[in-house]
């Protein structure tokens, strides 16, 4: 559906410098799903999304809908942001606060090129109105809705256009956590009902991994992993990728045995297996990268088991998050962290038993 190659964004900068906002991007977004931009700010996410909206000119690449190109440097084709026929919602909603809600969706089919009849504007508004639940308020002026309520009326006006493809720029960023977390099952379930493709950019991590199909995680203008949420969650390809997509404990450490199906690394807890994934060489210095879920505590030495690894710790500090419990650990010289069940009785000072899987244990090139 949708295809970047090769995008090259820059802009002049402050001290007359080139800023390089996006670098080689290139990805492919399939019909009907969520592709997420992610990163942290000023990574170049929102510059690629402007850029695929027509609203920033690249210097280099090609961007392709279907079978049609709307940019390409080589072939100096530039289309138009209004002949796109995209929609897109800001972080802002941009909502027009001297209309009424059914006005407010109402306006861009009043104003394009192929104007529908006054019925066919009406039936659309009032689809989209009653998909998004503020039929109700069509007639109320758009500044007495509530934040979660001017958001989808927001997403119902880019949706009255029945765009080919969808734009949403971090558009939850401006509610409260409650409220937030509600809209992205509203938007995922809007999402995979009108099946429409979607391009979502975020910077929170958890945003994106509950919403999207596929992930890109981008850094100082490059994308540096693609995949599903749960890869880039379990499968990081880099230690950015694991430091920044949720929390996660590193370990530096050199490779000692690799192959058959199994790989051990010297780190400063001790010997520890890994997943093998064939890159790893006997010698080779690696990072290891363990998520504290996956750091199981126990009050008695578990017994040594193929695939596990087991040191001993001591408690160095917890926190009560209502649905889990976060404890530090203190292993040796080095601190570790854990994330476990409410349950478990642990106070400051005690020694604890620590194990993990060795496919927990993920061995990310130094």
């Amino acid at each position: 559906m949708l295809k970047v190659t090769g995008l090259y964004t820059e802009y002049p900068g402050a001290d007359g410098k080139p800023v390089k906002a996006a670098q080689d991007v290139s990805f492919d977004v399939p019909r009907g799903t969520l592709f997420t931009l992610l990163g942290p700010s000023g990574c170049g996410k929102t510059t690629t999304l402007r850029s695929i909206a027509g609203l920033e000119r690249p210097t280099a690449g090609e961007i392709a809908v279907g079978d049609q190109l709307v940019y390409s440097s080589a072939r100096g084709i530039f289309v138009a942001p209004n002949l796109r026929h995209f929609g897109m919602v800001f972080q802002s909603y941009a909502i027009w606060p001297h209309m009424n809600v059914f006005q407010n969706v109402a306006f861009p089919l009043e104003v394009r090129k192929n104007r529908p009849s006054r019925r066919e504007i009406a039936d659309t508004v009032m689809r989209v109105l009653s998909a998004m639940k503020l039929d109700p308020f069509a007639d109320r002026p758009a500044t007495q809705l509530s934040g979660g309520q001017q958001q989808r009326l927001a997403l119902a006006r880019a949706l009255a256009m029945e765009p080919q493809l969808l734009l949403l720029d971090e558009p939850l960023s401006n509610l409260d956590a409650k409220l937030r977390e509600a809209m992205r099952f509203e938007l995922k379930r809007l999402q995979r009902e009108l099946k429409i493709t979607t391009i979502y950019v975020t910077h929170d991590q958890s945003e994106a991994l509950a919403l999207s199909h596929r992930i890109a995680v981008m850094n100082e203008g490059r994308v540096v992993q693609v995949g599903p949420p749960r890869e880039i969650y379990e499968r990081p390809s880099n230690r950015f990728v694991a430091d920044f997509v949720g929390t996660a404990n590193f370990l530096d450490g050199t490779v000692q045995t690799a192959g058959n199906g199994r790989c051990e690394v010297a780190t400063a807890v001790g010997v520890l297996q890994v997943q093998p994934d064939g890159m790893q060489s006997p010698g080779s210095q690696v990072v290891l990268s363990v998520r504290p879920e996956d750091v199981e505590l126990c009050d008695h030495r578990p017994e040594a088991a193929e695939g596990y690894n087991v040191c001993a710790g001591t408690v160095a500090a917890t926190a009560f998050l209502g649905e889990a419990l976060d404890v530090q650990l203190k292993v040796g010289d080095r601190t570790l962290q854990a994330r476990v069940h409410p349950s478990l009785r642990a106070s400051v000072g005690d020694p604890v038993h620590i194990r993990m899987k060795a496919d927990k244990c993920i061995a990310i090139p130094s």
